[in-house]
């Protein structure tokens, strides 16, 4: 980020748009994304790995992010990426509250929590583990589920956030055939955790 207003700040954005969140407690929401770029947890199936590069993609400022938002009527915005706390979200977030919205943030932890959320998900990963302060805060622990070991990897964080924190187990996309049934079976014996399905992959939209 450059400058001292919120006109010469920017940001790195591979893509943003108005859609539906497709995951999670808010699926099936109509939702603002703003997908920041650059990551460095580098998870093998990830399905926006152009999003890595932050110096592959545009530097758009606070003031034009929130005036594409405010041209839609989304209530909800939600940053993702790539992974969204590289960045420092403290003024975006200010900037979008002040215009009505309330944000959200998909985050795998692993950077230092920045911003002002209405609501925090986060979905650790085995690549690079959430930071221990970030887990008090979250909202919505999302776990995606490739191989059996990850049940182990969902309840060791499952443990570690607090009692309100909503729990979810989300199929891989790619091994959702062979891992769905797995995750079916352990919520039917672990209830307090439920499912999450993208649902956005199964009527086309982003």
């Amino acid at each position: 980020m450059t400058g001292n207003n919120t006109s010469t700040i920017f940001l790195p954005v591979m893509e943003h748009f108005y859609t539906l969140q497709g995951e999670g407690m808010h699926q099936g929401k109509a939702a603002y994304f703003i997908r920041l770029a650059g990551c460095d947890v580098g998870c093998v199936w990830c399905d926006v790995k152009e999003s890595w590069d932050a110096g592959k993609h545009p530097l758009l400022s606070i003031e034009s992010l929130v005036k594409e938002v405010k041209a839609t009527p989304a209530k909800i915005v939600v940053l993702t990426g790539g992974e969204p706390l590289m960045h420092n979200l403290n003024l975006l977030t200010i900037e979008l509250q002040n215009a009505g919205l309330k944000t959200n943030i998909e985050t795998s932890g692993s950077h230092p929590l920045t911003g002002k959320w209405d609501w925090i998900c986060l979905s650790p990963k085995k690549f690079k583990a959430p930071l221990p302060e970030i887990l008090p805060y979250a909202n919505e622990l999302k776990v995606v589920i490739f191989n059996k070991s990850d049940f182990e990897w969902a309840e060791e964080f499952a443990g570690k956030v607090s009692p309100a924190c909503k729990l979810y187990l989300q199929p891989e996309w790619d091994k959702a055939n062979q891992v769905t049934p797995l995750i079916v079976d352990y919520i039917k014996a672990n209830p307090k955790w439920q499912l999450s399905l993208q649902i956005h992959k199964y009527i086309n939209v982003p």
